[in-house]
């Protein structure tokens, strides 16, 4: 049993507190630092069955976040922040020698472009520490990576196309929210998109491939391409890989909210002067939205998330598709949250439970999929996220 730092208080650091104190085999006892410590605090009264307790951090300083690690004296610092914040935590826990993890990577905040070069140039650093930091241990980066390397491991003996996608088919009943924080969200939706094929990335403008997909389960939805961190590493560690993109479900009215957002100016990231005064637009807007954390209650609907491959397997082509199913209601009813949050809280739950336990081990920084990932598939469903395998005509969702 181990003592974990939590950085965060917002929807998805909620989900991962309380699945932490689900598994009390691995975690002993936790501290969830914050910049407003009434959300921490929040969260900690809602948990029983392991000591929880909440600290005031501003996260932007690498001094503050490795004071607080000195004093508390955590096994493992997991990053449910901002990923604005990514490398002030990543300096913390090198300067105190402890084990990193987060569930995206990082961001500048005044230039929407996210990619993992700034992470992975810390490699030799942690490696000549002794600590790991695994990167992207949520659902989409994360579990996705997983469910590559497992199809790569068990059925495929080269891959040629890998499509992962995204459908979340709920229904919280707002006008216009972003099931994750409104910044990171909005940034990722109208920058250009971005695929690979025969070597090289294609950038392609925001929201303009689109796609019927047949989500078992779920729903047939239109799906966009967009790019997605995982995907940067996945063609890195799986250099076989022809052609690999990220599809994302977006309903009709959502594009239009958005829009109309981006024509007036709101979606911008660079301050405008209002009455004397520098404000971001953006910012302002995040404002106004209904906050992440508050679209659990009245939630209905299902996601369905999974990774599609095509490829050869003894000779023959082949095509497989591995996914899970979550339930926004059922999400809400365990933990309080929606089953965005929840997707991304588990697989970073369980993911520090085995970097906890020795099972995934290496000094450095590391990917997902560069894990084995058999412990992963093996234990995610028990935790609340099981998947499932269809192969063949079934799986050809693309």
């Amino acid at each position: 049993m181990s003592k974990v730092l939590i950085i965060g208080a917002g929807g998805v650091a909620n989900v991962v507190a309380k699945k932490c104190a689900q598994n009390s085999e691995d975690y002993s006892e936790l501290l969830i630092a914050t910049r407003t410590k009434s959300k921490a605090d929040k969260i900690a009264s809602e948990i029983k069955g392991i000591p929880v307790h909440t600290a005031k951090v501003d996260a932007d300083h690498a001094s503050e976040v490795a004071a607080i690690i000195r004093d508390f004296k955590p096994r493992l610092v997991m990053n449910i922040a901002l990923p604005y914040q990514d490398l002030a935590i990543m300096d913390a826990c090198l300067e105190t020698g402890v084990d990193y993890l987060d569930t995206a990577n990082y961001e500048p905040k005044d230039v929407a472009k996210f990619e993992y070069s700034w992470q992975w140039a810390y490699q030799d650093r942690f490696r000549d520490a002794g600590i790991m930091a695994l990167l992207g241990s949520g659902f989409d980066p994360g579990q996705t990576n997983v469910y590559t390397a497992w199809l790569k491991k068990h059925h495929f003996d080269r891959m040629d196309t890998l499509d992962i996608v995204d459908c979340n088919n709920g229904d919280h009943g707002k006008a216009f929210a972003t099931n994750f924080n409104p910044e990171i969200n909005i940034r990722e939706i109208t920058q250009n998109g971005r695929f690979w094929e025969n070597g090289a990335w294609h950038e392609i403008p925001a929201l303009s491939i689109k796609a019927d997909i047949d989500y078992p389960e779920v729903a047939t939805r239109g799906s966009y391409v967009l790019f997605h961190e995982e995907l940067e590493s996945l063609v890195k560690h799986f250099p076989e890989l022809r052609r690999a993109r990220f599809w994302m479900t977006f309903g009709d009215n959502y594009i239009k909210h958005l829009t109309v957002l981006q024509n007036v100016g709101m979606t911008r990231i660079d301050p405008v002067k209002f009455n004397g005064v520098d404000i971001v637009p953006l910012e302002f807007l995040k404002a106004l939205l209904p906050p992440p954390d508050s679209l659990g209650e009245g939630y209905s609907g299902k996601t369905c998330i999974g990774c599609q491959v095509t490829g050869v397997k003894d000779g023959a082509p082949k095509t497989g598709f591995v996914y899970n199913v979550c339930d926004h209601a059922e999400c809400f009813q365990e933990v309080g949250g929606q089953a965005i949050a929840y997707t991304t809280g588990v697989p970073a739950m369980l993911g520090g439970a085995l970097m906890l336990r020795g099972t995934w081990r290496r000094a450095g920084v590391v990917n997902m999929e560069e894990m084995d990932p058999d412990p992963f598939m093996e234990e995610i469903g028990k935790w609340g996220l099981p998947w499932k395998y269809l192969e063949g005509a079934s799986a050809q969702l693309v």
